[in-house]
């Protein structure tokens, strides 16, 4: 599992910032975006919990690295901000990935 996370922060690092623009340029991309990550992992046969594993992953990269572009970003990035532990982050990941799963 290990691995597989660090292959989620490795793909988000060497996303050009022209692809991150347009990832980011709209939360409907975003939530695309997201969802064909999800897409992959379950066909990989990753459980809920290795991709909630892999969103937070995501989630702790865009709230340290990226400016939120829209309304959607922000509140997502506060929420993220002030979860207190890793069990409130986790929540807030298992919900991301229940609505772009659900799209």
């Amino acid at each position: 599992m290990a691995e597989g996370i660090s292959n989620v922060e490795n793909q988000l690092k060497d996303l050009s910032q022209k692809e991150k623009d347009q990832i980011l340029e709209s939360f409907t991309n975003f939530k695309n975006y997201l969802n064909k990550q999800v897409s992959k992992g379950e066909k990989l046969g990753l459980s809920d919990d290795m991709l909630a594993k892999a969103t937070v992953v995501v989630a702790d990269y865009l709230a340290k690295s990226e400016e939120p572009r829209n309304r959607e970003e922000k509140v997502l990035k506060e929420l993220w901000k002030s979860a207190k532990d890793g069990e409130e982050k986790d929540a807030i990941a298992h919900a991301l990935l229940r609505m772009v799963q659900n799209q």
